[in-house]
């Protein structure tokens, strides 16, 4: 189990602000299904927070930059 969770790990830090949106879309959408037991549902909202932890570094970085090229032009 450690193995995949750390392969899923390293995916999703490597993946664009619009993978990481479309994934944590398709999370929301398994829990939301009715079929998804309770254990997997926690194992996926774990996996949707920290998705939503890396999308908001994203944008902060990307605010970052965009303060960073406004004061410099």
């Amino acid at each position: 189990m450690a193995g995949a969770k750390w392969w899923w790990s390293v995916w999703t830090m490597t993946g664009t602000y619009e993978e990481k949106i479309e994934e944590l879309r398709q999370i929301i959408a398994k829990i939301e299904d009715g079929t998804t037991s309770l254990d997997e549902s926690m194992k996926l909202y774990e996996q949707g927070a920290a998705l939503v932890k890396q999308c908001e570094t994203l944008l902060a970085d990307a605010e970052e930059k965009i303060t960073t090229l406004a004061r410099d032009a």
